[in-house]
């Protein structure tokens, strides 16, 4: 009623994106490894699992942390796999997200990845690109994606977000997915991934709406009441989890966005049987999307900080739990849109150590194939919307220390137990035609470093013609460095220097990517 469908490009178009040609990757608005150098992954928060406190969600230590992650959709349609693989490998998305300043995945899914027989499509094999993945498993795939994240440092948030490829549903089930399936699925993922706290949680159903209720007490549409049984079941299988409950879209006759209105939760709020585990989470758009009376409001966009209060803001500046912003976006066409967003990131802003009095929020999406919204990523899947991406900055928060294990027993996992490292690239000279740079790896992790790998992007045509201290290889703007056989192991805290020289010079200072190998 209020929104339209963002529309999803399924395999034909997929097939037909192979033939987009790639095109540079825009460097990032900063850079989040020069942010992640300055506090080091033993005292940074993230580590294990999460739980709540209040409007804070805290890590195992009890150190607030914040999510500032980006949906990546695909698993919920026919493709059965995230999209975009059909262009790229998806370790070099990953680190691009990471690159960008994004901390957190958030993965959408019907529940047709857990039919038996289940096959992913749309994936390119070929010169290499996803190789781990042939063969796989939808399920198998996700485990290869959360490893990868892990080892990454961004954490992973599974979304229900179809209960078949069809497309979405008001309520949480449906004639041919009762809700008994849906139960059993949601506790079969949590068992999949008990133990690997890369996963944080799993956000119930996507988008519920009318007729879907908050607090009317009929059990076969109040949408708080199926939360309940879902979210225990989930936590008899994990105990670890955070539970992420969306809105529905109308409370005592006042409506909004689909999944976008928990007025309900100051009087009927979720209530677990493990304690600490709700986040209540918002979906909020713009004008792209759909129209909203608030947009044209005389006053807009002062008007919208009290919308937001009315309709979610309340629960986190109550501290009665934390508030997650599950998915927000626009095409950024129109200056309504433009004012919106911008709107939405100052009420956003963080305040105090760590963005510790702040609500989390994964952006929609990372996909450029969202019929009504648009990505981060330009159609080519390697071009970065920096226009878009910027808007994000001020609200993009530091990274988390890289997870080890996982249910992938053909992956090794965090092969440092603990390892993690960060890069900083200082331009030391540039005379126009060429450049000599410099980049230092610091073991910012808890385990000294046995080897370590660096990527970065450049936004020109700049080439590297030399190296010292490390070999590296070059594959269009990007270029991925790996250690010399005599500066691998970085004890923690220490650091390690390589060099280069590249040409033509004006290459600017790219956001640099490291990981433990």
């Amino acid at each position: 009623m209020f929104r339209s469908l963002r529309r999803a490009l399924g395999a034909a178009a997929a097939a037909a994106a192979l033939l987009l040609p790639l095109a540079g990757v825009q460097a990032a608005h900063a850079d989040p490894a020069a942010t992640a150098e300055a506090t080091s992954a033993a005292a940074a928060p993230g580590a294990g699992y999460w739980h709540t406190s209040g409007r804070q969600i805290l890590d195992a230590a009890g150190q607030p942390v914040r999510i500032a992650g980006i949906n990546w959709f695909g698993f919920e349609t026919s493709n059965n796999a995230v999209h975009g693989l059909w262009a790229r490998d998806y370790k070099s998305m990953i680190d691009q997200m990471k690159s960008l300043g994004y901390n957190a995945i958030r993965l959408p899914y019907s529940d047709d990845i857990l039919k038996s027989g289940a096959v992913a499509n749309s994936i390119d094999f070929s010169g290499g690109k996803n190789a781990d993945l042939q063969g796989l498993s939808p399920l198998q795939i996700i485990d290869k994606l959360v490893a990868y994240a892990g080892r990454d440092g961004l954490k992973v948030i599974l979304d229900r977000h179809r209960p078949d490829a069809g497309g979405q549903s008001a309520l949480w089930y449906t004639a041919a997915v009762p809700e008994t399936t849906w139960i059993t699925n949601l506790k079969s993922l949590a068992a999949r991934y008990k133990g690997n706290p890369t996963v944080i949680g799993i956000d119930l159903h996507n988008e519920p709406h009318d007729p879907a209720c908050w607090g009317c007490g009929d059990t076969t549409r109040d949408w708080r009441l199926a939360a309940q049984r879902a979210g225990n079941a989930v936590l008899s299988a994990n105990s670890e989890l955070l539970i992420f409950v969306e809105g529905v879209q109308t409370v005592d006759g006042v409506s909004g966005w689909w999944g976008g209105n928990l007025m309900g939760v100051a009087q009927y709020p979720v209530q677990l049987d493990v304690p600490n585990r709700v986040v209540y989470s918002a979906h909020d758009y713009a004008t792209s999307v759909a129209q909203q009376n608030w947009f044209s409001d005389p006053s807009f966009p002062a008007n919208m900080p009290g919308v937001w209060d009315k309709y979610w803001g309340y629960i986190f500046k109550q501290n009665i739990a934390p508030v997650w912003v599950g998915e927000f976006g626009t095409t950024l066409q129109s200056t309504v849109d433009q004012k919106w967003l911008a709107a939405l990131v100052s009420y956003l802003r963080p305040t105090g150590t760590y963005g510790a009095d702040s609500m989390s929020w994964t952006f929609w999406s990372w996909n450029p194939n969202s019929g009504d919204t648009g990505g981060i990523l330009k159609d080519d899947w390697t071009t970065v919307d920096t226009v878009k991406d910027g808007y994000l900055a001020s609200v993009k928060a530091p990274g988390f220390p890289a997870e080890g294990g996982g249910s992938d027993p053909g992956d090794p996992g965090d092969p440092g137990g603990g390892a993690a490292c960060t890069a900083a690239y200082t331009v030391s000279s540039d005379w126009g035609g060429g450049f000599n740079a410099e980049v230092k790896v610091t073991n910012s992790g808890r385990t000294a470093l046995k080897s370590w790998k660096t990527t970065w992007t450049w936004p020109g045509a700049q080439k590297v013609t030399s190296m010292w201290n490390a070999s590296y290889t070059q594959s269009g703007p990007t270029v991925t460095t790996t250690n010399a056989d005599h500066n691998g192991a970085v004890a923690v805290g220490g650091s390690a220097m390589f060099g280069f020289g590249g040409a033509p010079g004006g290459g600017g200072v790219p956001a640099v990517s490291c990981t433990a190998t």
